[in-house]
């Protein structure tokens, strides 16, 4: 008797997070397809999520002002050589009123050929809704850094 009240008491003192929002839903969806094509270098697909005139900006890669050269750096730098994971628990999405939204959270890069994770980014998206439409009209891509070894582990491995 003991042990069911204890198991009963934990389960109801477990906090249970509210689900989401529509827009986060709606955003997390979005996220996962535009990383998707990224990480299969599906680069019309990746391409179509983005505004034309994307502004990108790259801490230690530095700025682009239209989606044709962001996606040539995607082409050059990451297509056969590494895959984005996103860090779930990081991500946050906020209403931009009569606009979109703002993404924002933190990624793990892995590498292909050895599917180590190594490098630790944070990111901010700004996400335009046009004619019923998602298009990314901004990104900052900055904090690049090693991960550490717990953070070096693909969401794969867990």
């Amino acid at each position: 008797m003991m042990t069911a009240i204890a198991v009963a008491t934990a389960l109801l003192a477990t906090p249970v997070p509210p689900p989401a929002d529509p827009m986060t839903t709606e955003i997390g969806a979005l996220d996962a397809r535009v990383f998707d094509a990224y990480n299969r270098c599906d680069l019309p697909t990746f391409s179509g999520y983005f505004d034309p005139k994307v502004a990108f900006y790259h801490d230690t890669g530095g700025a682009t002002f239209e989606r044709d050269a962001m996606v040539d750096g995607v082409r050059k730098y990451i297509c056969g050589k590494v895959k984005r994971e996103l860090i779930p628990a990081t991500f946050r999405v906020y209403p931009v009123k009569d606009y979109g939204a703002i993404e924002e959270g933190e990624h793990r890069f892995c590498e292909l050929a050895t599917g180590r994770c190594e490098g630790i980014a944070k990111f901010v998206m700004v996400w335009a809704k046009q004619d019923g439409t998602w298009r990314i009209t901004s990104v900052l891509s900055y904090g690049h850094r090693a991960a550490t070894p717990a953070e070096q582990r693909s969401a794969t491995d867990r």
